[in-house]
């Protein structure tokens, strides 16, 4: 029995006619993609600025009690957001680039999202300037036993386009058309607003953490800012990087909201979740191969939730001549549960020294704020 086929008797004029036709099918085919992405763009304000990304939410994306993790839905917006900005970026000639996070809104994680939910993340973009873009991105959860979806969180990303040739040279971003001068308007006053912020911001959080205590050490001092203190150390490696050989965004993220859940579960002593993440500013690039020190620590504590400051510290492997600078810095807040999913009250915190209660009376101000924003939301919203 024959169990090959016969070799053609086709001339070879005919089969480079055919290889001919199957490259312009392709290409034409190549090109009707590039057609419909844009196409299905073309909503709301601008065209051609949105995308859509989904995943089954999997075991290794929660914690031991079936949440998905706050670090992961970080990842996840910025992915989008990286997608959506890098495409925008390269529709015009001249250098290849790839759009860098420099910064994320506050954002609230609002339902939890669980094992076996589908994650249905939406980037858009919605303000350009000369050298930067912003970002809108919702992570929708959808349960696809019963048909329901939930908001689960929405923020605001900017990005910056890095030459491919010379990750320091900051590319033009494309103009983008707005519905209204009012539209355009209010963007230009975030991307202002932000601007100001991340520079205060990375002048103040210059100053060198200190090691965490040893927990063991520190049993009588229970509910202290140096008992839950904690520290993460990770080498950078490919999988963590962009083309640039830079770490993506989402995987400092990530990084940082691990480190941020130990710190608060060594204060409560019992499950916690992510409630919402503070303005995250990402002040310098961090290379493949440098070892980054994630570091987080409590600096209020209101009846149910907990702040923790989370500073990103980074230094090259073979080059520790150079120092550590200061990557990455935000504000986490958590919330402790009980067995029902339920808030707890949080341990008070014991404060030591003038810069605990300084970095107190500070995060107390921002707990009041956050709080009276999200009461005059309401109030609007009714």
């Amino acid at each position: 029995m024959r169990c090959f086929r016969p070799r053609s008797s086709q001339p070879a004029a005919k089969v480079d006619n055919t290889a001919v036709v199957v490259e312009k099918r392709q290409e034409s085919q190549s090109q009707q993609v590039g057609r419909d992405v844009k196409e299905n763009g073309e909503t709301g304000a601008h065209q051609g600025l949105k995308t859509l990304l989904s995943r089954l939410m999997r075991p290794d994306d929660a914690n031991i009690v079936g949440n998905v993790h706050g670090g992961i839905v970080l990842k996840m917006m910025e992915e989008a957001g990286c997608i959506i900005g890098t495409r925008h970026c390269n529709t015009q000639s001249g250098d290849r680039c790839l759009a860098a996070l420099v910064r994320v809104e506050k954002t609230e994680f609002l339902t939890p999202i669980f094992i076996g939910e589908v994650a249905h993340v939406t980037a858009e973009i919605t303000y350009t300037s000369k050298h930067s873009l912003e970002v809108q991105v919702k992570f929708m959860a959808e349960n696809i036993l019963t048909g329901a979806k939930k908001l689960a969180n929405k923020a605001a990303l900017w990005y910056v386009p890095c030459s491919l040739q010379n990750v320091d040279k900051i590319m033009e971003v494309p103009a983008i058309k707005y519905a209204s001068a009012e539209q355009e308007e209010e963007g230009r006053k975030r991307y202002e607003a932000q601007k100001m912020e991340r520079q205060e911001t990375k002048a103040r959080t210059e100053e060198v953490m200190p090691p965490p205590p040893n927990p063991d050490d520190l049993q009588k001092e229970q509910h202290t800012v140096g008992f839950s203190q904690s520290s993460l150390i990770h080498l950078v490696g490919p999988t963590d990087c962009t083309l640039h050989n830079y770490v993506h965004g989402g995987v400092t993220m990530k990084l940082m909201d691990e480190v941020a859940g130990i710190v608060a579960a060594r204060h409560c002593n019992t499950n916690i979740v992510t409630a919402s993440v503070d303005a995250i500013n990402f002040h310098r690039k961090i290379k493949k191969g440098s070892v980054v020190t994630v570091t987080g620590r409590l600096t209020f504590i209101s009846n149910k939730s907990m702040e923790i400051e989370v500073l990103v510290d980074a230094s090259s492997l073979v080059e520790a001549e150079k120092g550590k600078y200061r990557a990455v810095s935000a504000f986490f807040t958590f919330i402790s549960l009980d067995k029902d999913n339920k808030p707890l009250p949080v341990p008070p915190l014991k404060i030591n020294g003038e810069e605990e209660q300084r970095r107190f009376e500070e995060g107390k101000a921002r707990y009041l704020q956050s709080k009276a924003k999200r009461l005059a939301n309401q109030a609007r919203q009714q």
